[in-house]
């Protein structure tokens, strides 16, 4: 991968981890701060459509593309909102962020033609590991993030029947699948049809605005208390969520999707660390030991 694609996965990484730690703190907003996501990020960032290579190649392409993967990025966005509500921020982030560029990998090599080196299929190997390390080495029972945010004083979960499986890394894994299907689809889109990604990105947001209308019903109430609210989280949403993606759309067009989508997977070191500090989930220590792993990968994906 070139130094240029890595700098811009790389910065795409810092502002990822910023809208996650953003959206897990108003996780239980769900729809409401959704939509306004969306308004803010297509009233932010459609003003810069006509400097930034404006519609691309083919307007067709760019409704099509735009279309499906407004669909596949709401399921992305809500079963991520919903793993959040449920489950250890850490454990949610570093599950999804661990299978998602995995499987990415394996179905660019087999539905994009992308062609591997050895050293780049062991440090995708090695990021994916240092992914879900990061966030599962210390991972606590006890209890949700909700219950916690609540100020729930139900037992922990300890004190009851556990499940077998932690919902965080249920929701943690459903959302690696999303994350492959719109990693993939966009970067056929992009390549196919010649878009700009910056109008892509607006496009993709204009559509899930309509999808995010049509499924609020009657909690669209709320939407005026949450603007009120927690307007600097709406504008902070509008702006690095998609930035983050329009840099990763940037650095597909040059470099091959098997290669950005791991390597983009360095803001799960940051959100570890915000995690481990500030929402006192787990060790500091233990979590950034198993993120040099993931730092590891990356240089070798640099090779």
């Amino acid at each position: 991968m070139s130094t240029t694609a890595l700098l811009l996965v790389l910065a795409a990484a810092v502002c990822h981890a910023g809208w996650n730690i953003v959206a897990h703190g108003v996780s239980r907003l769900g729809t409401p701060f959704l939509w306004w996501g969306a308004v803010a990020s297509a009233v932010l960032w459609l003003p810069v459509v006509p400097f930034t290579g404006g519609l691309g190649e083919s307007a067709g392409g760019l409704a099509v593309g735009a279309g499906v993967s407004a669909v596949l990025h709401v399921v992305y966005m809500t079963v991520l909102q919903r793993g959040y509500a449920v489950g250890n921020l850490s454990t949610v982030y570093a599950t999804a962020r661990g299978s998602g560029p995995a499987v990415s990998a394996g179905l660019a090599v087999l539905l994009l033609g992308e062609q591997l080196p050895v050293t780049a299929v062991v440090g995708i190997a090695v990021v994916v590991v240092g992914v879900v390390a990061t966030g599962l080495i210390d991972r606590s029972p006890s209890t949700s993030p909700a219950s916690r945010l609540l100020g729930s004083s139900e037992p922990s979960a300890p004190a009851r029947a556990r499940p077998r499986l932690d919902p965080g890394i249920a929701w943690g894994l459903l959302t690696g699948l999303a994350i492959a299907s719109y990693t993939i689809w966009d970067a056929h889109a992009l390549r196919t049809w010649g878009l700009s990604p910056v109008s892509f990105m607006v496009g993709v947001t204009l559509v899930e605005i309509v999808f995010y209308s049509a499924s609020l019903g009657r909690r669209r109430d709320e939407l005026v208390a949450v603007a009120r609210r927690h307007w600097p989280r709406v504008l902070a949403f509008g702006v690095l969520s998609p930035l983050s993606y329009i840099l990763v759309l940037t650095a597909i067009q040059t470099a091959p999707v098997a290669l950005v989508a791991p390597a983009r997977e360095t803001s799960v070191v940051m959100v570890a660390v915000f995690g481990a500090l500030v929402l006192r989930e787990g060790s500091l220590v233990r979590r950034l030991t198993a993120s040099t792993v993931v730092l590891g990968g990356i240089a070798l994906l640099a090779l």
